[in-house]
């Protein structure tokens, strides 16, 4: 942790190993990126895709790269900075490491909007992603409504996500239950999670949505951190605790249903993202950049995963996403419970 002091006075501290954490986030990332665009049955070296993106491929290669493969890598990186961002605010409202999206409900009530749309009105690809972001607001509202009782409690919270996570599963089987065979299918693909098939239509709402909400999280960093404490320790710092928790926790449920309405329902990143984000900086505090660009490499690098590791046979990426998870998630437990926290 150093102190740096600007010309103008303004002083602020800078941890260096965070930013070298996120730095080297950021090339994982980029470099997933470069050799997800090579890749598929037009194979690209990542020379020639990084000559490509500077303008200076023949016209084959920017079709495939700009029309083809850039939107769909494009999606994963900011499905999976919103779903870490998102991640990172819930467990650090609630201070516990299981308080993500994928745990309280958030993605199973964009689900269950999405399913409504597609089984009972049968509605398009757009109409489908309207159902999914209202879907998971509607839900982080009950959540919040339910959990509130002279303030959020963090493990108030994830009981009742947990219940509401429960319940809206329960309604997802009965929607399923009720579609004909047609919208059965097209439901259970989109509740697999998948990038394939992304274009500029899914992009451009998702990097305004990320554009407007990421930078807000991040203004609140300092309010997050004070939460951190507890309300008690935050109001007494000048932190408007029942303001921010309601901005921080509305923005962070508007990156998870905008997420999940663009790429389906991808389990796991939003949990395992900032924790593993925290282990690298070993640095307190939400640690939101650091989840952000956590997110992004782990989203990219399962896209590889389920691209290329079983040969021709590619698999939806929240396939992969849900074993990796799944694993972690078993050893978390295991970890808070030899801790005494769980």
């Amino acid at each position: 942790m150093r102190a740096v002091r600007t010309a103008g006075g303004i002083s602020f501290r800078l941890d260096v190993r965070t930013c070298l954490v996120v730095v080297l986030l950021a090339a994982v990332a980029a470099g997933a990126a470069v050799v997800l665009i090579g890749s598929g049955d037009f194979a690209m070296t990542p020379g020639e895709v990084v000559t490509t993106l500077f303008g200076h491929g023949t016209f084959r290669q920017e079709f495939i790269v700009t029309e083809l493969r850039l939107p769909r890598v494009l999606v994963g990186l900011l499905v999976g900075a919103a779903l870490g961002i998102g991640g990172a605010v819930f467990q650090t409202i609630s201070r516990n490491p299981l308080g993500s999206p994928d745990v309280l409900g958030f993605g199973q009530g964009a689900t269950v909007g999405a399913l409504t749309v597609i089984v009972i009105f049968q509605g398009g690809v757009a109409a489908v992603a309207g159902g999914a972001v209202v879907g998971g607001v509607l839900t982080g509202i009950a959540v919040h409504l339910l959990a509130w009782k002279r303030g959020v409690h963090g493990y108030r919270l994830v009981l009742v996500g947990i219940g509401a996570a429960a319940m809206l599963t329960a309604a997802t089987h009965y929607l399923i239950t009720k579609a004909d065979l047609v919208d059965a299918t097209r439901a259970v693909v989109w509740m697999t999670g998948s990038l394939d098939g992304r274009d500029w239509a899914q992009v451009w709402p998702l990097l305004a949505v990320c554009g407007l909400l990421v930078p807000l999280v991040l203004g609140h960093g300092r309010a997050l951190r004070a939460m951190e404490m507890g309300d008690d320790a935050a109001y007494a710092l000048g932190v408007r605790v029942e303001r921010a928790r309601l901005v921080l926790m509305g923005s962070a449920v508007l990156l998870v249903a905008v997420a999940t309405a663009a790429a389906g329902p991808i389990a796991f990143v939003s949990l395992s993202a900032p924790q593993l984000a925290r282990r690298l900086t070993r640095s307190p505090g939400p640690n939101l950049a650091p989840a952000a660009f956590m997110g992004a490499a782990l989203l990219l690098v399962a896209d590889w995963i389920a691209m290329d590791a079983f040969g021709d046979r590619q698999l939806p990426v929240g396939v992969v996403t849900g074993v990796l998870g799944g694993c972690y998630l078993l050893w978390l437990l295991v970890t808070e419970r030899k801790a005494g926290r769980i």
